[in-house]
């Protein structure tokens, strides 16, 4: 690793110690940094490494190349402390989405933790106005700009994809409706600083909003957040709505 990598390793772990000691104290912390650490390295092991080429099929079929088997040990080291690479399984994003009820044309789509770029190539599949990628690991948002243009398919309905490298907690969001797309991009208070803009943003700018949550494991963070109110979901996502979408009706496709 070059100087500036060190540096950005060294504030992440910082950052993540500060903030995880202020919330569980510092024995946990320290209990848990070492389990974490023994997780990266058993994860590092050659057999590890092949079982994560079990998500390959979609980069096969569109010549891409979006899983998480080839992503760098700098990154996944990284990842220990913000948020595991993992790409979203297509089958599954298909089924979110189709709870969505919605006119995707009236809709900006935004995945914040986009890494590779997955999201935004499955949402390129809907016609949605445009889509947005946010990643704040510059090889991942590298290789998310090379496969949106290296994307192929006969059937994509949106080509305005903008791929994005930069902290989610820093994002602007949109102030056009939007469909926001969470899976875990970021520690619980990372999340809850997101959350404090986005609820800004929805206070200065009302607008129909969806909140897409893959894997809710900090759903309370969004259940605590004013302006958005639970609207659907199973154990594997859930929805949330802001109050101008909840005061219309629903589009009919």
């Amino acid at each position: 690793m070059n100087g500036a990598d060190r540096v950005r390793l060294s504030r992440t772990v910082a950052r993540w110690w500060t903030e995880t000691r202020s919330q569980a104290g510092l024995l946990p912390t320290a209990a848990k940094l070492a389990a974490m650490l023994w997780e990266f390295l058993r994860a590092s092991t050659p057999e590890q490494r092949r079982r994560r080429f079990g998500d390959i099929d979609y980069d096969w079929q569109h010549r891409v190349n979006t899983t998480g088997a080839t992503v760098s040990p700098r990154d996944r080291l990284l990842g220990m402390f913000l948020s595991p690479y993992q790409p979203t399984e297509p089958a599954l994003f298909q089924t979110m989405l189709a709870n969505l009820n919605i006119d995707f044309r009236e809709f900006t789509f935004v995945d914040l933790g986009s890494g590779k770029g997955r999201t935004l190539l499955m949402a390129s599949e809907f016609p949605f106005r445009r889509i947005i990628g946010v990643e704040l690991l510059p090889d991942l948002h590298i290789a998310a700009e090379q496969n949106v243009r290296q994307y192929n398919s006969g059937t994509q309905k949106c080509t305005r994809i903008e791929a994005i490298c930069r902290d989610a907690r820093e994002f602007e969001f949109p102030i056009e409706p939007t469909v926001l797309y969470l899976f875990n991009p970021l520690p619980k208070a990372g999340l809850v600083r997101v959350m404090e803009r986005l609820q800004q943003s929805l206070r200065e700018h009302p607008r129909p909003l969806l909140v897409v949550y893959h894997n809710p494991l900090l759903e309370k963070v969004l259940s605590n957040a004013a302006g958005l109110k639970k609207i659907g979901g199973t154990h594997q996502f859930v929805l949330y709505a802001s109050q101008a979408l909840r005061d219309v009706p629903a589009s009919q496709e």
